[in-house]
């Protein structure tokens, strides 16, 4: 028991300085990823409900691309191909500069690619379910169509789109996981090395799995208190 002690301690002997920046930025690519992947999904439900058909079809072309691929390779394809083209694209402007995408950012934006496909379907779902009266409402109070969105629309979405977007963020803290691939120091990268260096497999691999379980529990917490107060402003109205 001491030796496991020892192990996950922090200082030289043990390995638990190593493990906290591994937490640190796993909590850090998941709140990067948030707000970049909810803009992108709101845009592309806007235009999957567009009458213009070009913006509908690169919509879903768009979350049939992100919503089919693994992500996994979603993030090789980022971290390997987009580096690569965009130097393709630089040689062919005669541009000599080098650019080179880290494995903070290659995650952010796979996993932000992934996260606004299915976030996207979730806010089309709750567009849907806010009737048009509303719409008309706002117009007939004399209010510009972005008013409109704004102050009447998209409080209401935000509340119906919770539950759905709540199980997206549950989603995306499982899958910044997949950035260990590309050697970012994440919580299972760090306890994969830990493991590796000392033969205790069990015991990292399990505080691993212990660590996902509290950011996992402190979230549901947090995100029952954000529908819950929704639901009172709901009522109160």
């Amino acid at each position: 028991m001491d030796s496991y002690l020892t192990l996950l301690s922090f200082g030289d002997l043990g390995w638990g300085d190593e493990i906290a920046i591994g937490v640190v930025t796993t909590i850090a690519l998941a709140l990067a990823t948030l707000p970049i992947g909810l803009f992108i999904g709101f845009l592309v439900a806007l235009a999957k409900q567009s009458r213009e058909w070009s913006f509908r079809t690169a919509a879903d072309i768009y979350t049939t691309i992100f919503r089919g691929l693994p992500e996994l390779l979603t993030l090789f394809l980022v971290y390997f191909g987009l580096q690569i083209g965009i130097q393709q694209v630089f040689r062919a402007l005669g541009v000599e500069a080098g650019l080179e995408i880290n494995a903070f950012l290659a995650g952010v934006i796979a996993l932000a690619f992934v996260f606004s496909a299915f976030a996207s379907e979730v806010f089309l779902s709750a567009f849907r379910a806010i009737p048009h009266g509303q719409y008309e409402g706002g117009y007939a109070l004399g209010l510009h169509r972005n008013k409109v969105m704004r102050l009447v629309i998209l409080p209401q979405l935000i509340r119906i789109a919770l539950p759905g977007l709540s199980n997206l963020w549950m989603i995306l803290l499982k899958d910044t996981a997949l950035v260990s691939a590309i050697g970012l120091t994440d919580i299972l990268r760090q306890t994969g090395i830990a493991a590796r260096n000392t033969k205790e497999a069990f015991l990292f691999f399990g505080l691993a799995a212990l660590l996902y379980l509290v950011l996992a529990l402190l979230s549901s917490v947090a995100l029952g208190r954000v529908e819950a107060a929704g639901k009172r402003g709901e009522t109160a109205r």
